[in-house]
């Protein structure tokens, strides 16, 4: 018999944005259910991106960010006759989303010296520009998916 389906919570668009990836953004970030810090720190950041990229829209730079930091490509184990082998998966869009968001959060977090504001813009800034920490993690994932190509054969 198949297992249910998990309900999926249907997430509210961000008040100032409209936008129901940055409100996921938001909640990447919360610590403790504090959502009003956490949407401080992400709005600081939109605007610190306005003024360091010079564009109208930081909605714009913060979409690229994602679409670039997202894999195409991951390794999963599997177990197959005693050996466990690492067989290249595609990545699912969610995933591939959620993937983004916590890397860059991670490469925001790990720089120490600014305020997280700070950091977050420009983390997202080099996401969009295809480099920085994130991106950097997003390549080694497809390099190891292109390492591992031969046992692709493995997939489920």
């Amino acid at each position: 018999m198949r297992r249910k389906l998990k309900h999926k919570r249907l997430v509210k668009p961000d008040t100032t944005y409209k936008s129901v990836r940055l409100e996921k953004f938001v909640n990447y970030l919360m610590y403790d259910g504090k959502k009003e810090t956490a949407r401080k720190v992400v709005n600081d950041a939109m605007l610190t991106i306005k003024e360091k990229a010079k564009t109208e829209d930081p909605l714009e730079v913060f979409e690229t960010a994602m679409k670039n930091a997202g894999p195409v490509m991951e390794v999963r184990s599997r177990r197959i006759g005693g050996a466990n082998y690492q067989v290249p998966r595609e990545v699912r869009a969610e995933r591939r989303l959620s993937l983004a968001m916590r890397w860059i959060l991670g490469a925001a977090r790990a720089k120490k010296g600014s305020p997280m504001a700070n950091r977050l813009a420009d983390e997202l800034i080099s996401a969009s520009k295809n480099e920085g920490e994130a991106i950097k993690k997003r390549d080694n994932t497809h390099k190891m998916a292109e390492s591992n190509k031969a046992f692709a054969h493995f997939s489920w």
